[in-house]
């Protein structure tokens, strides 16, 4: 078996850079171990030690490339594996080209990531295209959106650290694609970083911010676009001008009506963009979203009165 067998592959895939992520170091590892791990290959000019939810990464940066390309390459072809005080350690090229001392939140990770979109306005990405994105890497709890000096940002809420991270490594630097864009925007980088955040405060449902794990929270009803105040007709009466959010009001609640089970009633009609459930008055209400009027309309038309259980049950 060739002693490369058991190493995993993305060594050679990753784009070299002069600095190298070290993992499962021994806890509280030292700058002279480190240097004294890394020196045969050639000069260290940088290092940031305990990295990581459990302090056992580090980056290391030397002089050249090319040093930083022999030490990867020597363990990746070595039958003994790098070692710090009888531990393997693992090796690995960091996205990032140098190491940036400021001892900034923005390198210890975090489970929230702060990630400011470039290139964009802010109503050029939507919270759905944002959560699209992110969702590739684990459960997001929540997001919340802003615009701030630097650009249009979002703070992205995962489970723990590790998972933050995954995303971070895979997405920092990289564009949103481009069919999830409109039109006129030709380029859309992300840069992130780990928020000294651990959970954040939403309080409401909008098209600013979303919090995925409380499907009660209540709307804001000037966030959600599309929801139009009803207008009166000639005769006086309210007239509800056409929009591509409905309003549903479920009544004669037997059985629990989760999300789930909206979105399955409604996506007979077309596709689901968003739905949002809270309660008014004591009862439950739910505002669902379409692409377009035409779907809203017929879905309306089909589900008006009807019950989603039988027996007359959450009509």
């Amino acid at each position: 078996m060739s002693s490369t067998s058991g190493q995993p592959q993305f060594r050679y895939t990753q784009t070299p850079s002069k600095v190298l992520h070290l993992r499962n170091l021994p806890w509280e590892c030292t700058e002279e171990e480190l240097v004294e791990l890394c020196k045969p290959f050639g000069k260290i000019v940088n290092t940031k030690c305990n990295v990581g939810a459990n302090r056992n990464q580090a980056f290391v940066e030397f002089m050249d490339l090319n040093q930083a390309i022999s030490m990867v390459s020597y363990y990746a072809s070595s039958s003994d594996p790098a070692q710090v005080r009888g531990k393997t350690v693992y090796i690995q090229y960091s996205n990032r080209q140098e190491i940036t001392n400021n001892k900034s939140s923005g390198d210890v990770a975090g489970n929230v990531l702060l990630v400011t979109i470039e290139g964009v306005e802010a109503g050029d990405v939507s919270i759905d295209v944002i959560h699209l994105v992110f969702s590739a890497f684990g459960f997001v709890h929540k997001i919340a959106t802003f615009e701030k000096a630097a650009g249009f940002q979002a703070l992205i809420q995962y489970t723990d650290a590790q998972t933050a991270s995954t995303a971070r490594n895979a997405l920092d630097g990289r564009s949103i694609p481009r069919y999830l864009l409109p039109e006129h925007v030709t380029s859309c980088h992300l840069r992130i970083s780990f928020s000294a955040h651990t959970d954040l405060n939403i309080k409401f449902q909008s098209h600013r911010s979303r919090d995925y794990t409380n499907p009660y929270l209540p709307v804001n009803p000037s966030a959600i676009e599309g929801t139009l105040q009803p207008t009166l007709g000639l005769d006086g009466k309210k007239k509800e001008p056409e929009s591509n959010v409905l309003l549903a009001s479920i009544e004669n609640l037997q059985y629990a009506v989760t999300v789930d089970v909206l979105h399955k009633v409604f996506s007979t009609f077309g596709t689901v963009q968003k739905i949002a459930i809270f309660e008014k008055n004591g009862g439950m209400q739910a505002l669902i979203q379409y692409p377009d009027v035409t779907t809203a309309a017929v879905a309306k038309g089909s589900l008006e009165g009807h019950c989603i259980y039988e027996g007359g049950y959450c009509t």
